[in-house]
């Protein structure tokens, strides 16, 4: 069995190895040099070719940019009046129930993404406002006469902090809530909008922050939550 050897670099030994690798090196050198003095006569004989290819990038860039700012501020015209009457809601899927809570809440200033799915944990839409803080949406939709009950708001209570660090969590549907839901909800802080606030909200333009009470300034240690 035969063992291979490692080859490895040796340093030169004496004056004649030494001028040897010098010259080695400076031709090295030289090539290297040959190289980047020939990519750069390339690149200067196509810079204007390069001038116009950045400057159609930039353009592309600028029309792409506006054209989402133009986007959004149509969007942003469109929530600013958006209304919806309870036949329109009626007539929506559960889903298409939850995005338009969203926009509702977009109208009123808040930034708000629809979050609803399977394991959501009581939260179908999830909002933001500088002033009033974070806030958490259970959408409800149900048939006309449907009745939301306290074990609803029993959920919501028990996630609203721990699972969504939320400072204000409302219980919405397009039906009404039984007596026992109301009153527990008023008593532990969990908002709610029967079909008569809805009305009010989604069809009437009322900002949700004045239909609920909701002041300006006014976060608080919501469930049991230490503040940010």
């Amino acid at each position: 069995m035969t063992t291979r050897r490692r080859s490895r670099f040796r340093r030169p030994r004496g004056p004649v190895e030494h001028v040897a690798a010098g010259i080695v090196a400076l031709a090295g050198a030289v090539l290297v040099l040959r190289m980047v003095l020939a990519v750069g006569r390339v690149l200067l004989g196509a810079w204007p070719l390069l001038v116009v290819a950045a400057g159609c990038a930039l353009v592309v860039a600028v029309v792409i940019r506006l054209r989402r700012a133009a986007a959004q501020r149509r969007r942003g015209e469109r929530l600013a009046r958006l209304r919806l009457t309870l036949a329109e809601v009626d007539a929506l899927s559960d889903r298409q129930f939850e995005f338009a809570l969203r926009d509702l809440l977009i109208r009123d200033g808040w930034s708000a993404r629809q979050v609803g799915q399977q394991g959501d944990q009581a939260a179908d839409v999830i909002g933001r406002h500088p002033r009033r803080g974070r806030i958490v949406l259970q959408a409800k939709h149900t048939k006309v006469g449907g009745k939301v009950g306290s074990q609803v708001m029993y959920q919501v209570k028990g996630t609203a902090g721990p699972a969504h660090r939320a400072d204000i969590a409302v219980v919405v549907t397009n039906g009404t809530f039984t007596r026992d839901a109301k009153t527990w909800g008023d008593k532990h802080q969990i908002h709610w909008v029967d079909r008569d606030r809805l009305r009010a909200w989604a069809e009437q333009g009322v900002a949700l922050n004045d239909l609920l009470g909701l002041r300006d300034g006014a976060r608080r240690r919501a469930f049991g939550r230490p503040a940010p």
